[in-house]
Order: structure tokens, then C-alpha cells, then sequence
């Protein structure tokens, strides 16, 4: 359904040595598990696309150097999400000229951080959550601000206490780790092939940028910095420019 993170499974009837494909006009890397000789590659679904039918194309490398090029039908639903009204500081929803000023300069500093995405695959097997705690709310909720400020909820958020560690979905580098205006103390990963995750409104960082981390390692502390109402933990999935829902990221199985 729109608004998800997608799987795709390639099992070919002949062996193959590269497979790509391109799906609602995003490229895509996929990667062999040879254990069961089945392709895998992780995609997603924008919130804003309507449903219906689409195509995903794929074009495959053979050992004898031939390519071959196939395609498949697939349909995406349209998800259910629900609205809310949430009352925060004013400075959030009115800021001053002198907030404005950093909200520019965060907006900017995350346009340069989303730019150095890699090629190259960092994750390995099943994406791990950051703790453990109940939901508090969900990825594609319709937000209100003090009665006026309109926006979705681009993630998946823990009701967590103050101080709970934080860890890795899985392994990446550490594109971002510092304070932002929204976001308050935030962590951005770069799982490699387009693929990152972000962890907001920490009370302390337990990385620095330019650091490598496995999954399950320590990143930060759950607080309440930012445009939060209280201590939790944030987290985001964004692929090639497109927020996904983190909980299906989370069941997924991967090799």
C-alpha cells in the first residue's frame, strides 16, 4: 500500500549475473542471497501515490554476457491513516525571524546530508527496532498543531522514558548526529543503496558523524528535544527521497 517500504524477491529459472530494475521511476539495486539463489531488493511506495497498477521492470546480466529484460504488474492499495491534534510551544508553529533563520539553515544542512547517500549496500540481514516500547503514535497520521499547522507524521514513534539507549535498525555510517531546530537532537544513518534511517529529539548523542555502526549499536538517549510534547523516540525510514512506514521495515525478514 502507498506509504510502505516494499521487498522484492527475484527467484530466476536461469542463473544470472547482475540484476537491476526500475520501479515508479526509482532505480533499483537488487542482491543475490546465495544460499537460496533468490535476488533481494529493498524499494518503497511515496504516501502520495494514488492506487492502482504499476510496473516494475527488470534487466538482468547473464554469465554468457547476454542481457534479458522482463517486467511485472503489480498493485498498491491505498493505506488508512488516521488524524490528530497535538498542542506544542509556540515558538513551532509561530516561529520569530531569528527562528526562521535556523530553521533555514537545518533545512539546508539536511539537503546537503540526504545528498551523500552511497551505492553501495551497508545493511545485511533483518532491520532490528531501536528498543523496546510500545507504539505512540504511527507513520502517515494527519497532524494539527495548536489548531493550525498541518503536516504527516513521516515516522514511527516509541513511547519510551528519558535516558532509554537508542540503537541502530542495522548496520550504516553516521551521515548526521547534531542538534536541529524540529528534529532536536537527531541521528541520520546511511544504510547504503538510497536507504536511511533517522532518530530524532535524543537527549544525547552517542556517536559523531563520519562513524561506521553495526545494528544494535548504541547511538543515542531517548529525550524530548525539539518540537516534541515529551520524552520519545522518533524514528524515520527514507528511501530515495521517500518516507516509508518504519513497522514494515521492521517485519520484514531479510537475508
Amino acid at each position: 500500500m502507498n506509504g510502505s517500504p516494499v521487498l522484492f524477491q527475484v527467484k530466476p529459472a536461469l542463473p544470472l549475473k547482475t540484476l537491476s530494475g526500475k520501479w515508479l521511476e526509482h532505480n533499483i539495486s537488487f542482491v543475490l542471497d546465495p544460499k537460496t539463489k533468490i535476488w533481494n531488493a529493498i524499494a518503497g511506495i511515496a504516501l502520495d501515490t494514488k492506487p492502482g497498477i504499476y510496473t516494475l521492470f527488470l534487466t538482468a546480466g547473464t554469465p554468457t554476457g547476454k542481457d534479458v529484460s522482463f517486467q511485472r504488474r503489480l498493485s498498491v492499495r491505498k493505506g488508512t491513516y488516521r488524524s490528530t491534534a497535538i498542542t506544542v510551544e509556540s515558538k513551532y508553529t509561530a516561529p520569530s525571524d531569528e527562528q526562521l533563520d535556523i530553521i533555514a539553515r537545518d533545512k539546508k544542512t539536511k539537503q546537503d546530508t540526504f545528498s551523500q547517500v552511497t551505492p553501495d549496500r551497508e545493511w545485511s540481514g533483518s532491520f532490528k527496532a531501536p528498543l523496546e516500547a510500545p507504539f505512540s503514535d504511527t507513520f502517515g497520521t494527519t497532524r494539527t498543531f495548536n489548531g493550525q499547522v498541518r503536516s504527516t507524521h513521516e515516522g514511527l514513534d516509541f513511547a519510551a522514558v528519558a535516558g532509554t539507549p537508542v540503537s541502530a535498525l542495522n548496520a550504516g555510517k553516521v551521515l548526521l548526529a547534531r542538534p536541529l531546530y524540529f528534529e532536536g537532537n537527531c541521528v541520520v544513518l546511511d544504510h547504503g543503496q538510497g536507504l536511511l534511517t533517522l532518530y530524532l529529539h535524543l537527549s544525547e548523542f552517542k556517536v559523531k558523524e563520519g562513524d561506521k555502526v553495526e545494528r544494535g549499536q548504541e547511538l543515542g538517549l531517548v529525550g524530548g528535544t525539539g518540537r516534541a510534547t515529551g520524552p520519545h523516540l522518533h524514528i524515520a525510514v527514507r528511501w530515495q527521497g521517500v518516507y516509508l512506514d518504519p513497522a514494515t521495515l521492521l517485519r520484514f525478514k531479510m537475508p
